[in-house]
């Protein structure tokens, strides 16, 4: 990594570190791209285990082997990439993008609707899921719907429509996602790993109890102490109920990674 990072011909900066955005950050890295990851300073994720963005909070976070720091400052981040770790910076404007002059940009918030990118931010610009058009305010959109066309890398056009139903695990779809009943502050009762059976009490907010649908392993949930809002999206039950899970790159997120891989590698193609 040169002293300038700004001179790196091969630094990816991706919007978003959670679970389905690390999973693109792990397989960047490995196949040899600079990776820095943006994110907010107060990270919903829920599956935190399997997701860079834990590092904004704990300042340290592994992931299959591959370590993550929070780094504020270009020293930091030119120190951590030469240590062959991710930089996670809280930047959800994305300005160490105008700073930095990377090779390519992929956007993997997944908030169904383009929160500021443009084609403009690097040589090559990818989104994930809904609220992209590629050719217009990206190069290239990743369909993150599940089916036969999960992982497509779509060169005109747009992702298919949020369908507001969370992917089928074992005959469950809505049931394995747990919202929140009211707004406050949660605080946790079982943790990520832990095999639950229906009814079980995973987490308190104020004097409600949220309890699970069906039974299986917590694969995902909120940090403790988060204030949520009602309706919002706290938790996930697997009911596969194989704790390994809730430790690993998902299924879906190396899928979508592939499709990334595959987008940035055509484009660099075309600039050489």
């Amino acid at each position: 990594m040169p002293k300038n990072i700004s001179q790196s011909e091969n630094l990816v900066i991706v919007r978003g570190a959670g679970d389905i955005a690390s999973g693109t950050i792990y397989r960047l890295f490995q196949a040899g791209f600079s990776v820095i990851a943006l994110e907010v300073e107060k990270p919903t994720v829920i599956r935190r285990t399997i997701a860079y963005a834990a590092a904004v909070t704990k300042g340290m976070v592994t992931v299959e082997g591959l370590t993550a720091l929070r780094c504020d400052t270009e020293v930091s981040i030119v120190k951590a990439l030469a240590e062959g770790k991710i930089p996670i910076c809280v930047d959800p404007q994305g300005d160490w993008i105008k700073r930095l002059n990377p090779f390519a940009v992929v956007d993997a918030i997944l908030a169904k609707k383009n929160l500021g990118t443009t084609r403009e931010m690097a040589p090559i610009v990818i989104g994930l899921g809904p609220g992209f058009t590629a050719g217009e305010d990206v190069d290239a959109v990743i369909e993150t719907n599940r089916g036969h066309d999960l992982g497509r890398v779509i060169y005109s056009g747009t992702a298919a429509k949020n369908t507001g139903i969370p992917g089928n695990i074992d005959g469950y779809t809505h049931e394995r996602v747990i919202r929140a009943p009211q707004a406050g502050v949660l605080k946790i009762v079982q943790d990520i790993g832990a095999i639950v059976n229906t009814g079980d009490c995973l987490a308190t907010i104020g004097d409600c109890e949220v309890t699970t649908k069906i039974a299986g392993v917590l694969r995902g949930i909120i940090a403790d102490e988060s204030n949520v809002f009602k309706g919002m999206k706290i938790a996930d039950v697997d009911p596969r109920g194989k704790v390994e899970h809730c430790y690993t790159i998902t299924d879906k997120a190396r899928n979508l990674s592939g499709g990334v891989l595959e987008a940035i590698l055509h484009f660099a193609a075309k600039l050489n």
